[in-house]
């Protein structure tokens, strides 16, 4: 799971000054507050696959004629790196260095020793730092401050947001803010709001865009714009500019490789939810007495409505002791879920702060409900506790009872910790929960804390996979990222980022596995290295080498988590590791501090930026052919139907073959194989051309949808050729043909190979191939459609029917009388089959299964009339009412 929903942008550009809440001169120029005019404030964002570069600039003059002290403040999010500050005074440029954080810390007292100011990033709010800085400014002197920092953004319930906090409490001549989206997957949707303007006036001052892969937001109010009232001299500018956006999700993952590192964006769509067991670990300590205990059973409540009838859930409240709503997980069903109502709207406040039992409590549950199998096999278990104190009855160290929790879970299942409030040691609750492959969040002590708890909730509840592993080609990569993840929840992302060790490699593969709630799954996506080089020739849009930035900061990230939870030499090394990664790539992290030295009065003076911590190609033909070389060893029949549509009966006996076509209307649903032993069926819907062209005589037909069953394992599969959709039982999933991905279940395997083929078998002994036709979409008179063909049939029953399943049993004919026809290329002859004799003319068929678009040339003896005399009765006795 992604792990934060953080912001990319959240900006305040309070270029305001000490001076600025003094009354305001009627005939004082327009934008001056106290001598000083900020005539020019712009934020710029470049996003280039997720990871954001932005700049914010801001000009100002001192138009009085005596110096003046200006102020820079800007807010940006918790999870940026500032990577560059600079400070321009009447055209002489001050630029600020990343520094270790002790080299730093030592420049900066000697600065404050000598009474001299320093500019700070400070912790603001819930998501957010504000960086400070102050300068003198000589009377009639200009000065620019650009700040530039670096995130990447993280997906959070399906969308990437950029949240700019805008105050310049000043109106100012020329406000922009611009955001430039590059996204090589293409855009899905775009948006922009603010909350501090009408949307009348908002459109007027705002433009926004997106085709293909480029997106773009401009807002750009005017003087009059920006007024709080027509005759005002103050600006609204005073709130929230929201900018949303997704990529087109047509593959579930997106390789990315630029100069020799690679980032791998994975977030598949179309599966069904996985089960979860979730239990709830209260504190009812009497500190939650009051408002936060009501808020936090409004969210349980709110909760309980979202909780699936799959899911299995339980409560267990714990102040000085431990106690549970039942013994044992139980089913949401109707009937429990209002019980449990009943139960949390009477959860009282009382005693002490037990958390050790609590938990043990809540872990020891999960585990009996799997040992004892009383929960659904495919069911993923998640505990989330939430507090506001410090543990302080039983055991109460909290070294101790992380291990006591660590040693219950063991690896198991993850937990999430809430802290509610700032009087809680939230350091513990952090590493507690990164140790156990969860997160912790804060729960901020305001009116909303009930929706900040139900937020947490909706993130969790939707898990699409667990044990997700993404694995790469042996000795082709370094430096990887993190690329194991316990769960994939609905709506966010997982990104891997590495080095490639051979930057001349012609192709790069990636498999994502995992378990999805009806199946295991294998992701593959694989990369032409040269069409990814012309497909980032669009480099004038992207800001240089973003991917290996990109992985500097997702490396520099986890690392730093990591190291939360190290000791000693570990954390040495980790420490070590992060702080090279930060000083090489200029990025302002825990590690580091950023001095900018500037002039004042003719000495030096330090300001220090801080980050303030919480505180308290051969491989691709190998894989997608698999089953040529597999399934086709000689004298193994085979059987398939593709083209007009035409059918064709391999005999190994005669080393030779038998075709016919069926002509029939678009619409009919052909029987191609039904075996009554393995309830194994598969069925075919006829297509027509565009425009429907009636002449029977000349129209031609194919398969555009197929349908293959499995009574015994409650399983379908539809088949066209724009979408493949699987049922197992009740579940659906759905994939596109853009997907290159393996789904495996008891006695069961599909693989999708893009724009291919797709191989499906049925344990050892049944293997079928689907082979997609994709035509010129503008073509007049033909459309995409599908092959089908039976590579291994020998564990079907000798009851097996069906156009083509009547053929799987040993069958002989002889030809005799060659003589030539009415087409001097294409001789007739007499066939006995079946005690039927026949006509039929020598003629080729074509077999696509190497090559959908070329296909090789099979030489068979065709039946004419719809088959009759070869087939079992007539072509219409195969005619069935629906595809299942």
């Amino acid at each position: 799971m992604a792990s934060a929903w953080w912001p990319c942008l959240i900006l305040a550009l309070l270029s305001g000054l000490a001076a600025s809440g003094f009354p305001r001169s009627p005939s004082r120029p327009l934008g001056v507050v106290n001598g000083i005019e900020v005539y020019s404030t712009k934020i710029s964002c470049k996003v280039t696959s997720r990871f954001a570069h932005n700049v914010v600039t801001t000009r100002a003059v001192n138009r009085a004629d005596t110096a003046k002290e200006v102020s820079f403040d800007v807010e940006l999010p918790k999870t940026a790196f500032i990577t560059n500050f600079t400070l321009t005074i009447d055209g002489v440029t001050y630029p600020g260095n990343v520094k270790e954080k002790e080299v730093a810390k030592k420049q900066y007292e000697k600065a404050v020793s000598q009474g001299k100011t320093a500019g700070l990033v400070k912790a603001s709010g819930r998501k957010l730092e504000k960086f400070t800085v102050s300068v003198n400014v000589a009377a009639g002197s200009k000065v620019t401050f650009e700040l530039t920092y670096e995130e990447l953004l993280k997906r959070h319930k399906g969308k990437y947001e950029m949240y700019l906090k805008v105050q310049p409490k000043q109106l100012v001549k020329h406000f922009e803010i611009e955001a430039d989206i590059f996204e090589p997957q293409g855009i899905s949707t775009l948006d922009a709001e603010a909350s501090f303007i009408t949307n009348d006036l908002l459109g007027s001052a705002l433009t926004k865009s997106f085709s293909g892969r480029k997106g773009r937001v401009s807002f750009k109010p005017s003087m009059d714009q920006q007024r709080s009232c027509p005759t005002c001299t103050d600006s609204l500018l005073n709130g929230d500019f929201i900018i949303t956006y997704d990529v087109n999700r047509e593959s579930p993952a997106n390789v990315q490789i630029v100069n020799g590192y690679f980032v791998h964006f994975f977030a598949p769509q179309g599966l069904p939810v996985v089960p979860k067991n979730v239990v709830f670990v209260i504190d009812v300590s009497g500190s939650m007495h009051g408002r936060k205990m009501e808020q936090t059973k409004d969210a349980l409540l709110k909760i309980l409505e979202d909780v699936k009838e799959d899911d299995y859930l339980n409560f267990i409240l714990f102040s000085g002791d431990v106690t549970t709503w039942k013994d044992t997980l139980v089913q949401a069903t109707p009937e429990n879920i209002e019980e449990a109502r009943t139960f949390v709207k009477n959860i009282d406040d009382q005693g002490m702060t037990n958390i050790n039992d609590g938990l043990l409590r809540g872990i020891s549950m999960l585990n009996k409900a799997r040992e004892e199998h009383s929960v659904p096999e495919r069911s993923t278990s998640i505990i989330i506790m939430l507090t506001d104190g410090d543990p302080n009855v039983g055991e109460s160290r909290p070294e101790k009872i992380q291990e006591n929790v660590r040693n219950a879970i063991g690896g198991k299942f993850p937990l999430y910790n809430l802290g509610f409030g700032n009087n809680l040691n939230y350091n513990f609750l952090e590493s507690m929960a990164l140790e156990n492959h969860g997160l912790a969040r804060r729960i901020y002590e305001d009116s909303d804390a009930n929706l900040q708890l139900q937020g947490f909730y909706e993130e969790v509840a939707n898990p699409l996979l667990t044990g997700v592993e993404v694995e790469y080609p042996e000795n082709a990569i370094q430096d990887l990222t993190q690329s194991a993840y316990q769960h994939f929840y609905d709506g966010s992302e997982i990104v891997v980022a590495g080095r490639l060790l051979d930057e001349d490699m012609n192709n790069f593969k990636a498999d994502v596995k995992g378990h999805g709630a009806i199946n295991d799954l294998t992701f593959t996506e694989e990369v032409d290295m040269k069409e990814m080089e012309k497909a980032l020739k669009e480099q004038d849009y992207i800001f240089g080498n973003y991917i290996e930035r990109l992985w500097a900061y997702l490396t520099i990230e986890q690392l730093l988590e990591k190291r939360k939870n190290a000791h000693g030499e570990e954390k040495e090394n980790l420490t070590a590791q992060a702080l090279d990664l930060s000083l090489k790539y200029h990025f302002v992290t825990p590690l580091t501090s950023m001095v900018v030295t500037k002039p004042e009065d003719n000495e030096d003076q330090t300001a220090i930026a801080d980050k303030p911590g919480e505180g308290p190609a051969d491989t691709e033909v190998a894989r997608s052919m698999a089953y040529l070389t597999s399934y086709q060893p000689p004298q193994t029949p085979y059987y398939y139907v593709d083209g007009d549509p035409h059918f064709i009966i391999q005999v190994p006996q005669r080393d030779d073959a038998i075709c016919f076509n069926v002509d029939e209307d678009p619409g009919t649903v052909l029987r191609l194989i039904q075996d009554p032993i393995t309830g194994l069926t598969v069925n075919g819907q006829i297509i027509g051309e565009k425009g429907g062209n009636s002449d029977s005589k000349t129209r031609k037909t194919y398969f555009g949808k197929l349908g293959i069953a499995s009574a015994h394992m409650d399983f379908r599969m539809e088949v066209t050729p724009e979408k493949i959709t699987l049922w197992s039982g009740a579940a659906q999933s759905t994939f596109s043909w853009l997907d290159t991905v393996t789904v495996t279940q008891d006695g069961l395997s599909v693989t999708i190979n893009r724009k291919k083929n797709m191989v499906v078998s049925f344990g050892d002994g049944v293997t079928f191939v689907v082979v997609l036709h994709q035509v010129w979409k503008k073509h007049p008179v033909h459309q995409d459609f599908l092959g089908f063909y039976v590579v291994d049939s020998h564990r079907m029953s000798a009851q097996t029917h069906g156009l083509l399943g009547q053929f799987f049993h040993p069958f002989d004919f002889k030809v005799s009388d060659i003589h030539p026809g009415s087409d001097p290329t294409k001789p007739d002859a007499t066939m006995v089959v079946k005690n039927h004799r026949l006509t039929v003319t020598r003629g080729s068929q074509k077999d696509y299964r190497k090559d959908a678009s070329v296909g090789t040339k099979v030489a068979c003896w065709f039946v004419h009339n719809n088959g009759q005399g070869l087939i079992d009765g007539v072509h219409s006795d195969y005619i069935v009412p629906n595809l299942f």
